[in-house]
């Protein structure tokens, strides 16, 4: 069976077992459940802490498992990423106390807090800028005020939370983060099933079938506006003037897509979900 590694919390964990419900497989029912075997995909689920799933898949314990980036750079273990999964997307950023810093050097030799010491030793060993690291367990953006560090490397997203508490972004982005399917050292059989179904509900979750019809002869140039991921569908109606389009577009700017159509001479249109895909 392939062993794969599931949040068991945090923000990571209900879209990730969203995903993997749409993709097919079996799903807890307790939240305090950590192991769960689907005989029929073949498939055995441990439910871990976030954190500690990129150090299981790396020392091969488990074949693979989803994860942040965040997570799987910070462990620095040998443990790839294979997949975007396109949520839980996050910004690692720099922040200090307004004036106090004005580039990435000016940390040499300083303390800086964070909950994700090895992500950030890493960063700045790159670019050989020598400080000292202070560990914390989130809630990082005090460490300033209470004299703990001189700067805090920590998630953004508004950078509400670190103005309100002092404290202003410098330097470069740390990193880009979003959650990931990762996998050990080795190919594990089962994988290209999972990443095809996980796949296939990515996809889904970004595109639309639009469906209309259309006179013939606007076809070219409805085909301007949605072209579809290969081509659109054409069918013949009762009416030889006119024909039935069936188009995959993306479901962000669908409405556009509507109304452009309809301008063009586009009529009975309509929009589906796709619950599942494979392209």
């Amino acid at each position: 069976m392939l062993r794969i590694a599931v949040p068991n919390k945090g923000s990571l964990s209900e879209t990730a077992a969203e995903m993997l419900a749409e993709a097919g497989y079996a799903g807890r029912r307790d939240s305090k459940q950590l192991h769960l075997i689907d005989s029929a995909n073949d498939v055995e689920f441990f439910f871990l802490r976030p954190r500690d799933i990129a150090t299981y898949v790396a020392l091969g314990a488990l074949d693979v498992g989803i994860t942040g980036r965040d997570l799987l750079l910070d462990v620095r273990m040998p443990a790839r990423e294979i997949e975007q999964l396109g949520f839980a997307d996050s910004t690692f950023r720099f922040a200090g106390r307004p004036g106090r810093f004005q580039a990435l050097e000016d940390l040499e030799g300083l303390r800086v807090a964070t909950a994700y010491p090895g992500l950030v030793d890493a960063f700045l060993d790159e670019r050989g800028i020598a400080v000292d690291i202070v560990p914390l367990d989130g809630a990082v953006e005090s460490a300033v005020q209470l004299g703990v560090a001189d700067a805090v490397a920590d998630v953004v997203s508004t950078g509400t939370t670190l103005r309100q508490a002092g404290l202003e972004i410098f330097g470069p982005v740390l990193l880009e983060s979003e959650a990931v399917l990762i996998a050990g050292p080795k190919d594990a059989d089962g994988t290209d099933t999972l990443l095809r179904r996980l796949r296939g509900v990515m996809v889904a979750r970004r595109y639309v079938m639009v469906d209309y019809d259309l006179p013939v002869h606007l076809v070219d140039r409805a085909v301007e506006i949605a072209s579809g991921i290969e081509s659109p569908t054409v069918s013949p109606l009762r009416d030889p003037e006119w024909v039935a389009v069936r188009v995959m577009v993306p479901r962000k700017g669908v409405n556009r897509v509507m109304d452009e159509l309809y301008e063009l001479g586009a009529r009975a249109i309509l929009v589906t979900a796709i619950d599942n895909a494979r392209l």
